[in-house]
């Protein structure tokens, strides 16, 4: 079940759910648009020459940082994947989920949000890294405090056993700045580790 816009309010006004950051909100009937913030990373093509999960050398700190200012445009040229991240941080219950998804309007100019996170789980706290990708022949121009990205809040059938925020590995909890993959500390690759002894 997707929250109303009276129900989205509500559930601000009640303090369930947490928005920080740009006012006024623009809640729409059934979703909220949140706005693009000033940092942005990109990842760095001549360190190396893939990106290999079981390497994790090879994207850890294989980005680098770019700060735009109010005002100023970030271009995304054709065909490039960089990291955003929303000004807004928002704090989810544990029984709502979040569905992150573009705005019509930028889709219209090739603009993508997100490439696969789509989705905040209950409990989560933090800003939204946005995983943006120009699909356009023409570079596009972003602004920080633009409307980026509209959210829906869903009801879940009974509040999470383990929320984000209470799971032993909550690798994105309480981030700030886009934050790159942390795909290392998966389970599955932490077992293909050599053991020292």
């Amino acid at each position: 079940m997707i929250l109303s816009d009276r129900d989205i309010k509500s559930a601000i006004e009640e303090g369930r759910v947490k928005i920080e950051g740009t006012k006024p909100y623009h809640i729409h009937a059934s979703s909220m648009d949140l706005h693009l913030g000033e940092t942005f990373k990109l990842y760095d093509h001549s360190k190396f020459s893939l990106l290999d999960p079981k390497d994790p050398k090879t994207f850890t700190g294989n980005m680098r940082m770019i700060h735009v200012s109010e005002g100023e445009s970030f271009v995304v040229q054709p065909g490039e994947f960089v990291l955003g991240v929303t000004q807004e941080k928002i704090t989810v219950p544990d029984d709502l989920v979040v569905r992150v998804e573009g705005r019509s309007s930028l889709g219209r100019l090739g603009i993508i949000v997100h490439s696969t996170a789509g989705f905040v789980d209950p409990g989560f706290s933090g800003t939204i890294t946005l995983e943006i990708s120009n699909l356009n022949r023409l570079p596009v121009a972003l602004y920080p405090g633009m409307r980026v990205c509209q959210i829906a809040f869903e009801q879940m059938t009974s509040p999470a056993e383990t929320p984000y925020n209470k799971k032993a590995h909550s690798k994105y909890q309480g981030q700030v700045l886009p934050e790159e993959s942390r795909l290392d500390a998966d389970p599955e690759f932490q077992l293909s580790k050599p053991q020292v002894i």
